[in-house]
């Protein structure tokens, strides 16, 4: 059904359009019940996996080269500030990485407790046996990344940064928590050591000093 040719030229000839009112009543114009605008809208909404997409295209001007209108786009979005995806990257990684230090200090720390090893061979004790169990997860997680570095075609923009920054980011934080998280915590075990003997010291400085204290009835006997 369409309206007669003298109602499609202007949108507010819905208004004199006419609904059934509730009961079988007398039909309502369509403009007493509602408010009709005007406003720019899309024609039609493309969607990807629910979300709203759109798909921008762009030409090359007279004489300049495609390698030239990608540095053009690059460089605009880098003025933008788009977010890039690596920053989630560098978020799992530190999920991932603070592992290690764990495995080993806490192997550490037992070997202290209950072998009564001193910091320095517990420390170096604990590296040894769990080098394998750090391998094997770092490895875990890097190969299961590299699919994500190494990706082509259609979204790899996104995931290919991605990729780079976990398979990267396992490679060097590897090495540097293998060498740096046992200078680490010897270096916090010596703090802490001092800071008892401290607190010792001032305890026993105050118990000398009290009234009536073994010092003091030594001097008074003689």
């Amino acid at each position: 059904l369409e309206a007669s040719e003298q109602y499609q030229r202007d949108p507010k000839a819905l208004e004199k359009l006419y609904v059934a009112s509730p009961g079988g009543g007398p039909q309502t114009p369509l403009g007493t019940i509602v408010h009709i605008d005007s406003v720019s809208a899309p024609l039609s909404v493309s969607h990807q996996e629910q979300f709203p997409a759109a798909t921008i295209s762009f030409d090359l001007a007279p004489g300049a080269s495609l390698g030239d209108a990608l540095q053009a786009i690059a460089r605009i979005e880098k003025n933008i500030q788009m977010p890039i995806v690596a920053l989630i990257g560098i978020v799992l990684l530190m999920g991932i990485v603070k592992k290690n230090a764990i495995m080993m200090i806490d192997f550490a720390l037992e070997m202290e407790r209950f072998e009564g090893l001193p910091p320095e061979v517990s420390i170096v004790r604990a590296c040894h046996l769990r080098f394998r169990p750090i391998m094997m997860t770092t490895l875990a997680a890097l190969l299961g990344a590299l699919p994500l570095a190494l990706a082509h075609g259609s979204g790899s923009e996104l995931r290919v940064p991605l990729g780079i920054s976990i398979v990267g980011g396992l490679l060097l934080s590897q090495m540097l928590t293998l060498y740096t998280t046992p200078v680490i915590y010897l270096a916090v075990e010596r703090l802490r050591t001092r800071l008892a003997s401290a607190t010792r010291e001032e305890e026993d400085e105050a118990f000398d000093t009290t009234p009536g204290s073994l010092p003091e009835r030594k001097e008074a006997a003689e």
